[in-house]
């Protein structure tokens, strides 16, 4: 059974919600042929949906196409609502490199008939995290290269200086319609280049030399 705690750290923090934001880069929102909002737009994954490093993502029966996201992701180390952008900081514990796994398929359908993600997005595995990096050990996190490959070859290669909204401005929006606890954890959004994952492929992503995560992909029995 997966023990849903962040890695790589001394103290044991169990993994909380896990808010996610979609169109937080451009080129991302142009290539699914969607437009950016003036706010970010949030959505939600359950915990049950993470897995670490060297385990398996699980292409569920319910669908033929799944979808590889790469993203920075922002833990919560202290309790806060109604947070400022200038206080955002204090509230962050580290940062993961992630993956937000998506059934394009379902997700499609849903947006055809104007339903909601969560299915698309909520099927266990669908959330592959990293080890933890504390915020100390990354001095600007809005200048970091992220990286993903599909069998060796690279599939996304971005920079989060190229996200539309910064940290302390999606930590300020989320703590107006939620409180933020310890272990929580913000996906801050994928760059251009997502496409299909397919039984046997091993992914691996990349922050930098900070940290990385490799997983590859099964078929559900």
């Amino acid at each position: 059974m997966t023990n849903y705690v962040f890695q790589n750290y001394d103290e044991k923090v169990s993994i909380g919600k896990i808010i996610c934001l979609a169109r937080t880069y451009q080129k991302h929102a142009q290539e699914m042929n969607t437009s950016v909002t003036d706010d970010p737009l949030l959505f939600l994954k359950p915990e049950s949906s993470v897995i670490f490093n060297n385990e398996s993502i699980i292409i569920p029966k319910m669908s033929s196409c799944l979808h590889h996201e790469v993203e920075l992701g922002v833990v919560i180390g202290k309790k806060g609502k109604h947070i400022t952008q200038n206080s955002a900081m204090s509230h962050v514990l580290g940062y993961v490199i992630a993956l937000d796994i998506t059934a394009r398929d379902i997700q499609s359908v849903a947006k055809k008939n104007g339903w909601p993600w969560s299915i698309a997005k909520g099927f266990d595995t669908f959330a592959p995290i990293s080890d933890v990096v504390l915020k100390e050990e990354i001095s600007n996190p809005l200048d970091l290269d992220l990286e993903l490959k599909v069998n060796g070859v690279i599939k996304q290669r971005s920079n989060t200086k190229f996200m539309i909204f910064s940290i302390e401005r999606i930590i300020e929006f989320i703590s107006e319609v939620m409180t933020l606890k310890r272990g929580d954890l913000i996906l801050t959004g994928t760059p251009e280049g997502v496409g299909k994952i397919v039984e046997g492929d091993v992914i691996e992503a990349n922050l930098r030399t900070i940290c990385s995560l490799k997983v590859d992909v099964k078929k559900e029995k």
